[in-house]
């Protein structure tokens, strides 16, 4: 037994399900509760937790969570958590904000460093300095320059948040939820309502802080293989400075309604074309809370199996019905202590909310009465006994996963365990689904719940020019109303900001927060085993690994086959290989026969430059998962995906096109920065052209004109589809990836080779591409209060010579400079840089910006801040950062794709060696070597800016010709 005498064991109990066995102690001083996993996991997880109701929509909550990590008792440093961003080998670092609680998780594979990344962030949620420029500095504050300049609002969640409500389904989000807990938290903005922030004072900022952020408030949980005593030492080392004060924190129950209500809004965007389709309608739920394991199973299955696939009933009415571009809302969320379920439409006309409403009520009520067809409940089964069983979080740590999961019952009271557990419940839910159990929580949860609410939204194009007109009269009545004195404090305030801002923190203190040392790295790469040969006329590559019984399967098709205007069309082209069904059983047997012999099958594609430099590594993937006894059936539904998908299916083909551009749509705001670097990379190289015809601003414009062309020429349409299938589908220009351990290699070979011999077999030449690359700067008009802004160039181009030292160089920069710059003075949600040594394809870019050219000066001022003398504890926290970043954590099959990947772009083992020698040889001569390159990036490179009209306008008026304008949405 693992005991401490700080703290009492609650309970002691070993979880088969997770492998761990769970300790829960309560801390006798304080009332802190501990959860504590012991496992096998090498990538070891902290988190701290409080309860943070918020009382209004200022912000208070997210605004904490940033400031906290920004100096504390032990560590009194500006920016302690971009230190450890900089200098740590965490395979996880954040802090997030909920409606309801604030955690604090971190990650790493690395013993020392794991305790390192606990004890800074246990300081800094217990002792943070949060003086009052801090909470300026990431809140709010009013900036003015000079007595004669506009009073104005900056501060990094302002900012943040601007971005947030930018984006139509943010909006719709936040008002759906509103609507449905109005005399509760939760129907308040946890995140912050930019109109809202700047009620909030710093007073409340602290006395948030006092009253929350506190041992007996708090929930803390570990999970790894690391020494389970120590983990109490190192808490009761923070929570034994604390005296018990029980905090009020319950989050109350939303009173229920006696009837549905209907609320309606708007947002800032474009009214396009003489057919509306500017809409969105969402019908919300609130739903009771679980009550127990076997519920909140239960809640997940049913939301999936109504809206989970292209196949399930609810999505195939709403897509099938032709009202609107694609669904909305998902089903039963899981976060909340009083869940709320959503689902809608978008790229609707507002006129036709009703209907949607109605075909979403009546949909469900078909359901009640019908019930589900055997088949979809076996393939839901299915599908969450093999995730659960799997358990693989990709890149998110596991132990995170169970941390968060526990977090649902155990914030309010219910027991932490049990969300852990899944065997007995997952019995029982079976057993029930067979028995008419999801037809009557339809009723019961939707249909005969009174506490609904419809909300449509509508696109304003005066709305964007309103707000920031109504921001702009608040911010001159409010200067009109200074005084001398007050206009004069003002401007001091602003200048000593700005200079606390570029102080820099002294060699003492940065020396306080912990680190590793170059000796603690391991100086060799991580390989993966790996065989090489043919299958059939096809490339083979196999993987060796502990895969926990199941086998991964990628097969991929070499993308240089197909001519140059056929790329745009691959995303909807992967999509109808496996939602149009084939000619055997229409898409909706062949979703449900999927779900029930597999662990899932998915296409994506995989586009890099080569190490060589002749052009790129393009490749189309279809790949999948199973047991043993399912792989033939895996296989046999590969291969009618692959030779006999209906692609000549018109109907659902348009439906995906439309689902495809609202999908874009939606995407476009909140990952902007992705935008515009995809978008600069685009004239560059191969590879990034191709990027951009597929994923890009161009693929945006592409769908636009394929819908048109569905409508009017689908002949045309459908004979190029099919074009597509003939040149990639042969085993010729084929790569077959296996990961799994040698059982089950063995007992799939047999079968994997009669079905590779199956494919066509030929060997298409390459297309010519003959590519006319050509930079330009452009503005790319959105309807935003925030800009992504965007400058770049190739390196390799320019004449500089790759290192992988130059990833140190450029981890300094994005964790000094450009934090400094871009952030924190110039009060974007982000700045950073980007660059692929195998291009050569470098980029500035930030996110949720409120400036332009003042970022576009702050880039071409980076060289010089490169020139500086750089200490030695920045070289190294540097390169460990760097290290970090190259060994991440993968699961299995991720470790079998990413040495497939390294094969196709030529990466061999030689070269990561020599890389990784050189990211842990960097000098100083690298960093002068930098700041060459970024001087010809500064003068020679082209910019992108995703941004609102008036300030792109505003921004080609004071430099003429920067940008060459266009409008996107």
């Amino acid at each position: 037994m693992t005991q401490h005498p700080a703290f009492e064991l609650v309970r002691d109990e070993t979880i088969a399900d997770i492998n761990s066995r769970a300790l829960l102690y309560r801390h006798i001083k304080t009332g802190a509760e501990v959860l504590s996993l012991v496992n096998e996991d090498e990538n070891k997880v902290f988190g701290v937790t409080f309860k943070t109701p918020p009382e209004d929509s200022t912000g208070v909550a997210h605004i904490l969570e940033h400031s906290v990590l920004c100096g504390s008792r032990k560590y009194p440093v500006k920016k302690p958590f971009v230190e450890l961003l900089k200098g740590s080998m965490h395979t996880f670092l954040n802090a997030m904000t909920f409606p309801d609680k604030t955690a604090y998780p971190v990650a790493s594979q690395n013993l020392k460093d794991f305790y390192n990344l606990v004890d800074v962030y246990l300081d800094a949620v217990f002792f943070p300095l949060i003086s009052e420029d801090t909470f300026r500095q990431e809140g709010w504050h009013y900036e003015l320059e000079s007595a004669e300049a506009p009073l104005i609002y900056k501060g990094v969640v302002f900012n943040e948040m601007k971005g947030v409500f930018s984006s139509p389904d943010a909006v719709m989000r936040d008002l759906s939820q509103r609507s449905l807990y109005p005399d509760i938290t939760y129907g308040k903005s946890s995140g912050g309502d930019p109109k809202v922030i700047p009620e909030l004072t710093y007073k409340d900022f602290k006395r948030f802080h006092e009253r929350f952020y506190h041992p007996s408030n708090t929930r803390a949980f570990f999970s790894g293989d690391d020494d389970p005593a120590r983990r109490l030492e190192i808490l009761d080392s923070y929570f034994s400075e604390f005296e018990a004060a029980p905090v009020d924190a319950e989050v109350g129950l939303q009173p229920r309604f006696n009837e549905p209500r209907q609320l309606s809004g708007s947002y800032a965007g474009t009214i396009d074309g003489d057919k509306r389709r500017d809409g969105m309608v969402s019908v919300n739920w609130l739903i009771d809370p679980p009550a127990d394991r076997e519920e909140s199973l239960s809640h997940g299955m049913l939301s999936y199996l109504l809206a989970g696939t292209a196949a399930a009933p609810l999505r195939k009415a709403l897509t099938e019905s032709g009202l609107g571009e694609g669904m909305t809302g998902g089903g039963i969320g899981q976060g909340m202590r009083q869940p709320m379920a959503s689902f809608g439409m978008k790229g609707i006309d507002p006129e036709d909310a009703p209907k949607v409403e109605a075909l979403i009520l009546d949909t469900l009520k078909a359901v009640a009465e019908r019930g589900f067809a055997p088949e979809q409940i076996e393939a839901a089964t299915n599908t969450f006994e093999f995730s659960l069983r799997e358990n693989n979080t990709g890149s998110f740590p596991r132990g995170m996963s169970w941390m968060f999961s526990a977090l649902g019952t155990w914030l309010h009271g219910g027991d932490p365990l049990e969300p852990l557990q899944f065997e007995a419940p997952l019995a029982t839910v079976k057993e029930k689904a067979a028995n008419g159990h999801f037809e009557r929580e339809v009723r019961r949860l939707f249909l005969d719940n009174a506490h609904r609410t419809t909300v449509t939204l509508s696109a304003d194009p005066e709305q964007g020019a309103r707000e920031a007109a109504a921001e702009a009269a608040t911010l001159a009545e409010i200067r009109a109303g200074m005084d001398a004195a007050a206009i004069t404090d003002t401007v001091e305030q602003t200048e000593r900001l700005k200079a606390l801002q570029e102080a820099v923190d002294p060699p003492e203190a940065l020396a306080k927060i912990p680190t590793l040392t170059l000796a603690d790295l391991d100086r060799n790469i991580r390989t993966v085993p790996i065989e090489i040969g043919t299958l059939e006329g096809a490339r083979l590559f196999y993987h060796d690994l502990p895969t926990l019984g199941i086998l991964y399967l990628d097969l991929g098709f070499d993308l240089h086959v197909l001519d140059r205007e056929l790329l745009p069309y691959l995303p909807l082209f992967g999509r109808a290989l496996l939602q149009t069904g084939t000619g055997k059983e229409d898409f909706v047997s062949l979703t449900q026969r999927i779900g029930r012999t597999t662990g899932g099958i998915a296409q994506h594609r995989g586009l890099s430059a080569r190490q060589d430099g002749n052009g790129s590594a393009a490749w189309f993937f279809l790949s999948g998962k199973a047991v043993p006894d399912k792989f033939a059936d895996m296989l046999t539904i590969m291969g009618e995906v692959l030779l006999d998908a209906q692609l000549g299916n018109r109907e659902r083909f348009r439906q995906m096109a439309l689902e495809e551009k609202a999908g874009f749509e939606s995407r476009l705001v909140p990952a902007g920065h992705s935008m515009v670097d995809t978008r600069l990379k685009s004239s560059l190289t191969e590879a990034g052209w191709i990027a951009e015809q597929m994923s890009g601003v161009s693929y945006y414009e592409f769908l636009k004109g394929l819908i048109r062309k569905i409508d009017t020429d689908w002949a045309a349409v459908g004979a190029t589809l099919k074009r597509m299938r003939d040149l990639l589908f042969n085993r010729g220009r084929m790569v077959v990836n296996v990961t799994a351990d040698g059982s089950l290699w063995e007992r799939a070979r047999g079968e994997l080779g009669a079905f590779v011999a199956s494919l066509p077999h030929a060997s298409p030449a390459d297309a010519d591409w003959a590519l006319q690359l050509a930079p330009r700067s452009e503005g790319l008009i959105i309807p935003a209060q925030v800009n992504y802004v965007g400058k770049g160039g190739n390196l390799k181009a320019l004449g500089f010579a790759l290192s992988g030292a130059s990833s140190v160089v450029l981890k300094f920069l994005n964790t000094t400079y450009l934090w400094d710059k871009v952030r924190v003075q110039g009060g974007a949600y982000g700045g950073s840089s980007r660059f692929d040594l195998t291009s050569g394809n470098f980029s500035f870019v930030s996110y949720r910006d409120p400036n332009l050219l003042r970022t576009l000066d702050a880039y071409d001022g980076a060289a010089r801040a490169l020139r500086n003398e750089i200490g030695e504890g920045d070289l190294t926290r540097s390169i460990i950062g760097v290290i970090g970043d190259v060994d991440g954590y993968e699961f299995p099959d991720a470790k079998g794709y990413s040495s497939m990947w390294r094969q196709l772009t030529g990466t061999t083992d030689e070269l990561r060696q020599r890389r990784r020698d050189e990211i842990l040889g960097t000098s100083r001569a690298d960093f002068t070597a930098m700041a060459e390159a970024l001087e010809a990036v500064a003068a020679k490179g082209h910019v992108v800016v995703l941004g609102g009209e008036a300030g792109l306008t505003a921004a080609n008026t004071q430099r003429p010709g920067l940008l060459e304008i266009k409008k996107v949405m």
